[in-house]
């Protein structure tokens, strides 16, 4: 037996000698070509985030993306007032609607996680995260802490632009969320059940994943845009608004729901993506509003099933079930029964995927559809996107402050609305996002009727009186069922 072990022992050893000298003669590298792919691999890590074997092998640093992350994601904590307003009958009897009344209070909290993208203190989170906040507490990764104002908010997309009063902050470096592939690698940052600055890892299991959560979350009035990035990162309550970043460091989404049985991470969270989210922040940022465009169209995704009743010529694209009249695609002429293969030069094969480009682009731009109809001739056509409103054209920013104020819009009343409710004055909420009025209980198609005892005839008229007034505030309003009540509190 030892003598057979030494046989294979020198048998290996004689074998080497010839293979060292041919290795030479050709000036190869001594080292196999399996060690050259590591080499490459492990060279790659920052510049390319694909994944592959070799570079399991090699050892993936997290370090640098880390590091490049922490000092731009923040703690947001919220404190909740709901106030209600307890009307006393006998002293408005005596001396008018409001007199004698008060206000009622109830608090709570919550918190979440935020990220930096500029570095004079404009910050990313969740439209969920500070919803009915009365006020908002952010804490920097070095344990400053600033009291934050609310920029804007779109239920549409879940997320929600904060400022504090800052300047020199670390602001992360943005990336491009079309260019992540399925199995990469990223990083999530936040704080998970207040545990600040914490970073877990993860690959990201697939992209265009609606979940049907906005929809669940969001008003009769708001059309959720649902594309999520699903990675198998461990997000729990607290990473909501927080970071999902790539091996760089650079963001490529907002971490914002997880799928679970228990509320906590079973495996599966949903990002995002940043390039959704640079164009929301824009609008925000620039008009208070996001400035959305519509095609027009209700859609559903291609099934085997969908193809064989409709005679389709195959699985690929986005089915048109109707096209809305005089909408943008109505005008552009496409029909029902078209498919639609292209937004511009993006594939789309899923209404998410298609809702993600639409989504990134604003009223009067122009896009470039490739459609197949339902005989199967494909074409090009040239679609200006419109508002809900019909419009093909931006609304100015003048425009917008004179119909918003406190994270309303309101508009005003039609003579119908007037006739059904028998009333001759107020101005009807159209929309109500995160901010005071929410707070104490307005909803949507709620009617304002007064301010302070002063009737209210117009929109600009209320708005003005609630941007610029700086003392307590006594609303009349009426339900949409036509019941009066009361409400107030303090600017």
């Amino acid at each position: 037996m030892k003598s057979n072990f030494k046989f294979f022992v020198i048998s290996i050893f004689g074998g080497m000698i010839p293979l060292a000298v041919l290795l030479a003669l050709n000036q190869e590298p001594s080292r196999p070509k399996l060690g050259k792919i590591q080499n490459k691999s492990t060279e790659s890590i920052g510049r390319k985030t694909a994944l592959n074997f070799s570079t399991i092998s090699t050892g993936l640093d997290f370090v640098n993306a880390s590091e490049n992350s922490l000092n731009a994601v923040v703690h947001v904590t919220t404190k909740v007032e709901t106030t209600s307003f307890q009307r006393d009958i006998f002293s408005e009897f005596l001396y008018g609607p409001g007199a004698g009344g008060r206000e009622l209070k109830q608090y709570g909290s919550g918190s979440g996680s935020g990220v930096i993208v500029s570095t004079d203190g404009y910050i990313v989170t969740n439209n969920h995260v500070i919803e009915d906040a009365q006020e908002i507490e952010v804490t920097l990764n070095d344990n400053r802490k600033y009291t934050a104002t609310i920029v804007g908010t779109d239920p549409s997309t879940d997320i929600a632009v904060l400022k504090i009063k800052e300047k020199g902050l670390v602001a992360i470096p943005i990336g491009n969320s079309d260019n992540i592939r399925v199995g990469e690698w990223v990083l999530a940052v936040g704080n998970p059940f207040n545990l600040k600055s914490t970073v877990t890892a993860g690959i990201i299991s697939a992209k265009s994943r609606n979940i049907n959560l906005l929809s669940e979350r969001s008003s009769s009035t708001v059309v959720p845009i649902e594309s999520f990035i699903q990675t198998d990162a461990a997000v729990n309550p607290g990473n909501s608004g927080g970071a999902l970043v790539n091996t760089q460091g650079e963001l490529v989404g907002i971490n914002t729901a997880i799928a679970s049985q228990t509320g906590s991470y079973s495996g599966y969270s949903f990002a995002v993506p940043v390039n959704l989210v640079k164009k929301v922040l824009t609008d925000l940022i620039d008009y208070g509003i996001v400035q959305r465009g519509y095609l027009g169209v209700q859609i559903t995704d291609i099934t085997q099933e969908l193809v064989e009743d409709k005679k389709l010529t195959n699985i690929k694209g986005v089915y048109i079930e109707s096209v809305l009249e005089k909408g943008s695609a109505d005008k552009a002429g496409l029909e029902d029964g078209d498919v639609i293969l292209k937004i511009g030069s993006k594939i789309v094969n899923s209404a998410a995927s298609l809702q993600e480009e639409i989504g990134k682009r604003r009223p009067g731009d122009k896009v470039s559809v490739t459609i197949r109809s339902p005989k199967g001739n494909e074409s090009v056509k040239e679609i200006i996107l419109r508002n809900s409103d019909g419009e093909a054209k931006l609304v100015s920013k003048e425009k917008i402050q004179k119909n918003v104020a406190l994270g309303a819009a309101f508009t005003e009343l039609t003579n119908k609305d007037k006739k059904e409710l028998n009333i001759s004055n107020g101005v009807k909420i159209k929309f109500i996002r995160a901010g005071k009025l929410k707070s104490i209980g307005l909803k949507e198609g709620m009617i304002i009727l007064k301010i302070n005892n002063e009737v209210i005839e117009s929109v600009e008229q209320l708005t003005d009186k609630l941007n610029n007034d700086n003392r307590g505030v006594l609303l009349e309003i009426m339900t949409e069922s036509g019941k009066r009540d009361y409400v107030g509190f303090g600017l």
